[in-house]
């Protein structure tokens, strides 16, 4: 963090610091109640008007659920990204819809209007910076910020550097996400799926191929997830937990197991089937599941019960080697 300039406080310093989120979807407006809650100045750009009320709402109650003494009053919506005052700006997020043409064509106009001193960064869980920023002239300030739903709840960020993604931008990134308090991750390679996503989806592979061969139910492969391996990562990841419990141990295993898994290049038939008939789980009713809107509504507030729970645990145990 930077010292504090002459004659501010500490709480004035973080007030005089602004944000820019471009979208104001849930991703977004989860993004903003971070910086909101962490003191800082929040201008949300979201282009129909008649949905700013609604985001008004999610970002309050996204940071009471941080903090029930913070305030979401720094709030403030702009219409385009012309509307915006640069003044005090320190890093734009973009979460607007996953179309690479759409993204592409904000990046461009980004590059036009920001400082150049001021990072920008997309919110994409699958495309690449690299192509996203192909075209512009600061290439070299636009990186990724990936979060995770809901991104006002799950610490982890990955920050994850473009082609031509500078040092300085990473390096900027980094210490502004772990200021608001975030867990931020480097990925030093822009690739399909960054860091996460890639381990999330090797999960699922084998989850639904499971499911398609008949060897347990979904509510048995999350039983064995959440009250299995999975609940021994709230205290450690999988590398140090295997080195704690023996290395030698998970390569015997792992040289007669890794034959049989599922390698296809594709997601399994139990879920392709859902989708094609459009069973998209709670938003439609229907999934692995039947959903009645009240069932939504109570499964996802214990969910993130959960979640802030959680949280409150890792926040109290011993940090992992590497990491201070």
């Amino acid at each position: 963090m930077p010292g504090l300039v002459p004659g501010m406080t500490e709480k004035e310093m973080q007030m005089s610091k602004s944000f820019v989120i471009i979208g104001c979807g849930l991703m977004g407006c989860d993004i903003a109640a971070l910086f909101l809650r962490a003191g800082w100045q929040v201008q949300g750009v979201a282009p129909e008007t008649s949905g700013w009320e609604a985001a008004r709402e999610r970002v309050r109650m996204s940071v009471a659920q941080l903090d029930k003494t913070a305030s979401a009053d720094e709030f403030t919506l702009r219409a385009t990204p012309a509307d915006i005052d640069w003044t005090g700006v320190e890093l734009v997020i973009e979460a607007i819809p996953e179309q690479f043409e759409l993204k592409r064509a904000l990046f461009e106009e980004l590059d036009r209007l920001a400082p150049p001193s001021v990072p920008l960064a997309t919110n994409t869980s699958g495309m690449r910076i690299s192509e996203i920023a192909r075209t512009c002239r600061t290439s070299n300030r636009m990186g990724g910020l990936h979060f995770f739903l809901p991104a006002h709840l799950v610490p982890a960020v990955e920050v994850v550097r473009g082609e031509r993604t500078d040092d300085a931008t990473m390096n900027a990134m980094y210490s502004i996400m772990a200021s608001v308090g975030s867990i931020p991750i480097r990925v030093e390679k822009d690739v399909p799926g960054f860091l996460a996503n890639r381990l999330q989806h090797a999960l699922m592979r084998e989850a639904y191929a499971i499911l398609d061969e008949g060897l347990a139910t979904p509510e048995d492969v999350d039983a064995a997830v959440r009250y299995g391996f999975g609940f021994r990562y709230i205290a450690a990841g999988p590398i140090l937990q295997k080195d704690l419990a023996g290395l030698e141990t998970n390569y015997r295993a792992g040289v007669s197991i890794y034959p049989h898994l599922n390698n296809g290049t594709k997601p399994g038939r139990s879920i392709e089937s859902l989708v094609e008939q459009g069973h998209y789980g709670t938003k439609t009713g229907r999934g692995f599941w039947t959903w009645t809107k009240e069932e939504a509504a109570t499964q996802r507030a214990a969910y993130e019960r959960t979640l802030i729970e959680a949280a409150g645990l890792l926040s109290k145990g011993a940090k992992p080697p590497g990491r201070s």
